[in-house]
């Protein structure tokens, strides 16, 4: 700094050491140097330092913090198996005459309430409370049977099926499984059709194919169909479970009845007690004998809920009377 040039004062005083100084040794051009084109190239590639990586540091799960720990995945429960749709019943339809139920001393589902209406009544409620308790697609599948021929099996079964479709949301299908003597369908006066036997020799028929569509609101039909000297063996087939097991999974609300051939007359009714979970063994009052009694229910202890039906009773021990309530004294 020996320059001894003539500073202006009033420049001076308003710039810098910094520009002062540059004003004098131009330090605008001052920059790196550059590189000289003739070096020698190098023997081979530099290759720039690669980074260490860094080991991972076990840490104890007691130190780890709070907020790290609840990051981790949480198991999720796995998802239950979705019920399978119920199969619907999709036969042909049929009107059911009402003089039909009249003249057979059926229950006529718009007539006013009789005394027969509320005996059934009582006795569906038995059934019903038994299936929702024990909730199991065996309980919904109800047998009618008796020891001997004309105790009234398939009247109490027909009664029990209009009683039990007078329910809300509720399905009944009345299945005819007496192979000897069907007559369910003659009853109701509908035509004879393919049915429960034809479903059982042949796999490919759908036996809800084969179930009639009634005008009762709710209950459907199932005949026999064609039988034959070898029913008993296809009742005893797996074929009859797997029927079954179709007509009744997915469908909570379905109430498959079964009128069956008399206990101690044909091998059908032992055969389809261990494929229901209720049975009503209907015997007639002043009639069947308490031996009879005691071997049909021996035939029919595939099923742990066997219930007693008395039938054709002229007496009421509790001086019990239904349906008069509503009758006009004269």
């Amino acid at each position: 700094m020996t320059e001894q040039s003539k500073i202006n004062k009033d420049t001076a005083k308003r710039a810098s050491l910094l520009e002062r100084a540059d004003r004098v040794f131009g330090l605008d051009d001052l920059g790196p140097a550059k590189v000289p084109s003739n070096l020698p190239k190098p023997s081979r590639p530099v290759v720039p330092p690669q980074p260490v990586a860094k080991q991972p540091v076990a840490v104890p799960a007691s130190q780890i913090p709070v907020a790290a720990a609840s990051a981790q995945p949480v198991p999720q429960p796995a998802s239950e198996p979705q019920p399978e749709p119920a199969v619907a019943l999709s036969g042909p339809y049929h009107d059911i005459e009402r003089w039909n139920l009249k003249d057979a001393g059926l229950i006529v589902p718009e007539d006013p309430v009789t005394a027969l209406l509320e005996e059934f009544r009582i006795v569906k409620r038995d059934i019903i409370a038994d299936a929702r308790a024990r909730r199991d697609s065996k309980q919904r599948r109800i047998l009618v049977c008796s020891p001997h021929q004309g105790e009234g099996k398939t009247f109490c079964a027909i009664n029990l099926a209009i009683a039990l479709a007078a329910e809300r949301d509720v399905e009944v299908l009345l299945v005819d499984a007496d192979v000897i003597r069907p007559s369910v369908a003659n009853r109701l006066g509908l035509e004879v059709q393919r049915g429960l036997m034809d479903a059982l020799a042949n796999p490919s028929l759908r036996p809800e194919k084969l179930a009639i569509q009634t005008d009762i609101d709710g209950l459907f039909v199932l005949p026999a169909g064609a039988t034959g000297p070898n029913d008993a063996e296809y009742l005893a087939s797996e074929r009859t479970g797997e029927i079954l097991d179709r007509l009744t999974r997915g469908a909570p609300n379905r109430y498959v009845i079964f009128d069956t051939p008399p206990a101690l007359a044909a091998s059908a009714a032992a055969e389809l007690a261990s494929h229901v979970g209720q049975t009503v063994l209907v015997v007639r009052a002043d009639e069947t004998s308490r031996a009879a009694l005691e071997d049909a229910q021996q035939l029919l202890s595939a099923c742990q809920n066997i219930k007693l039906l008395l039938n054709a009773t002229h007496f009421s021990p509790s001086g019990r009377r239904f349906g008069d309530y509503g009758e006009r004294e004269e």
